[in-house]
């Protein structure tokens, strides 16, 4: 509507010429002069990028026709007799030829069509198909580079009718021109006074010019307007359909995950619950240690069953891929997979609890610690001081882990397995072949008695509970003592129940308690390492060197 409101006023301007005088038709010329520059410097801005292609195109076109003509000048000076002249020439037209191939080679891109790059959509890549939450972002990704490219190419379009509607009113314009310079009876002073103040078109020839190229530019862009308006409005379809579609897929995403997190919501309540009530209605520390962990192994598999059954798109493909790849993992793995099959053993055989206090025997190393954690891979040992560590390994406090598949192929003892709570632990001493052996054993009995009665009555009521699991021979649980005859004396080893978490302090108590009472006892020596001599003259023989062993426990 404003390009036909212009064109009707500036037709009713040119009625009006044929009544005008020379300077009238002056300013008129100057007016519209001023308005073509306007619309020039509007339509060359640099970021009208249409105009700009197009320029790239036209001087592309003219390269290849100047490349053509110097191709046939060049042949037929080569015809000609080769004269200093021609050779000249030749060279000089070689180097222009040079010239513009290596223009032409720059503008290679604009060959074929100047506004690819303008009509075109980039290459969004193949749509995401979202089957869990993670896709979520890649699809809000796609959907937001679908809307840029959206209002780019809308950009590009309204760009290129502003353009065309420039070219048209400067299309106007120039016919305009054209006829005020046709009907003046002045021609020759109107060029002569534009040509004098620098007009744009100061003759009738250069306007036919402007209007030739100004109608053929406008011929290409509409043109190319009619092929943007298709695919524009095809790949705005496609965009809008498959933003719709990704929303939707977004949409359905979002509900099935929480869903999901109500259910594994319920699923973590009811595995603490289910704790709480473990703890209310069992009160054995390793009994609900043991229930946590199946808890815990119970939930954690659930939740990873729902997460793939809901996530996993074929299963049967997971299971095929399993199938071929548990071979090499089973043997590339070997070691882990042991220790998660001892992990099965540990828990269901109830070999070892949290809790208890076990020896472990691997390659001559010896540890004895109590059961920190036993986890999927791995038993948790915190190495406590014992007999071991004061006879042979002289260190305790350290961590030790030991992998689950040891219990295939090494040796544990469990100091407190099925709630036993002692051990029998041995102390030996000698005492000479002139000392009153039974009353030696009588004080060893009597020591033992009264520092290990608790543990005896405990140890007694946990054999009458475990009669039921197993065949047990000898329930005998009063301390003993036994006499051996030795090379340097008589040998009492005496035998009681301690605690299996604190043995030395009960061997250290009741050790202490022997001797004292021995101290006490005339009629009772100790031997220990000693050498007599006897003297025959000035010689002296050595007829006795014994030494008495060490003393000797399980722990």
């Amino acid at each position: 509507m404003k390009l036909l409101f212009y064109s009707f006023i500036l037709l009713f301007s040119c009625i009006k010429l044929y009544a005008l005088s020379s300077a009238e038709e002056i300013r008129i010329i100057q007016q519209i002069d001023q308005e073509i520059q306007s619309i020039d410097k509007i339509s060359n801005n640099p970021n009208n990028l249409w105009l700009k292609k197009y320029s790239n195109y036209q001087t592309y076109q003219q390269v290849i026709f100047n490349i053509t003509k110097l191709q046939e000048e060049v042949s037929s000076l080569q015809a000609q007799p080769k004269t200093l002249e021609t050779q000249s020439q030749l060279i000089s037209l070689e180097r222009n030829l040079n010239t513009l191939n290596q223009q032409k080679s720059l503008l290679e891109v604009h060959k074929d069509s100047p506004f690819i790059e303008l009509i075109e959509s980039t290459n969004l890549g193949e749509i995401p198909n979202v089957t869990n939450p993670i896709l979520i972002i890649q699809a809000f990704s796609y959907i937001k580079r679908s809307k840029q490219e959206i209002e780019t190419l809308k950009t590009n379009y309204k760009t290129l009718e502003e353009t065309l509607d420039n070219l048209r009113k400067k299309e106007i314009l120039l016919n305009t021109l054209l006829k005020v310079f046709k009907d003046s009876k002045n021609k020759e002073q109107l060029t002569q006074i534009c040509t004098t103040n620098y007009c744009l078109f100061s003759n009738p020839q250069s306007i036919l010019k402007a209007l030739q190229d100004n109608a053929e530019t406008i011929k290409v862009l509409e043109a190319t307007q009619n092929i943007f308006s298709t695919t524009f409005g095809i790949f705005s379809k496609e965009a809008e359909e498959n933003i719709e579609k990704l929303r939707a897929q977004i949409k359905a995403q979002t509900l099935k995950g929480v869903y999901i997190g109500i259910v594994l919501l319920i699923l973590t309540a009811i595995a603490i619950f289910t704790k709480l009530g473990v703890r209310k209605y069992i009160h054995n520390n390793e009994r609900i240690y043991t229930a946590n962990k199946i808890i815990n192994f119970l939930n954690i598999t659930l939740i990873i069953v729902i997460l793939l059954f809901s996530y996993l798109d074929n299963v049967s493909y997971l299971v095929t891929v399993l199938g071929f790849a548990s071979a090499g993992l089973a043997i590339a793995m070997k070691d882990l997979f042991m220790s998660i099959l001892g992990w099965f053993v540990i828990i269901i055989g109830g070999a070892v609890h949290a809790g208890d206090r076990i020896k472990v025997i691997k390659d001559g190393a010896v540890y004895v610690g109590d059961v920190l954690d036993i986890s999927v891979l791995r038993i948790i040992l915190y190495e406590d001081v014992t007999l071991t560590s004061y006879k042979e390994n002289r260190r305790a406090g350290r961590v030790i882990f030991i992998p689950n598949n040891f219990v295939f192929t090494t040796m544990f003892s469990n100091y407190s397995h099925s709630g036993m709570q002692t051990v029998w632990d041995g102390i030996d001493f000698t005492i000479t072949f002139q000392s009153d052996h039974a009353k030696a054993c009588h004080i060893a009995r009597e020591c033992a008695r009264k520092y290990a009665k608790g543990y005896t009555e405990s140890t007694r009521k946990q054999f009458n509970k475990l009669r039921n699991r197993y065949t047990l021979r000898n329930l005998s649980v009063e301390p003993r003592v036994y006499s051996f005859l030795e090379p340097n004396g008589i040998r009492i080893s005496v035998w009681y129940l301690t605690n299996s978490f604190a043995t030395l302090a009960l061997r250290s108590n009741i050790s202490a308690e022997i001797i004292n009472e021995i101290l006490k006892t005339k009629e009772i020596e100790i031997a220990y390492p000693s050498t007599t001599i006897y003297y025959s003259g000035d010689k002296n023989i050595p007829i006795n060197d014994g030494s008495i062993p060490p003393i000797q426990g399980d722990l």
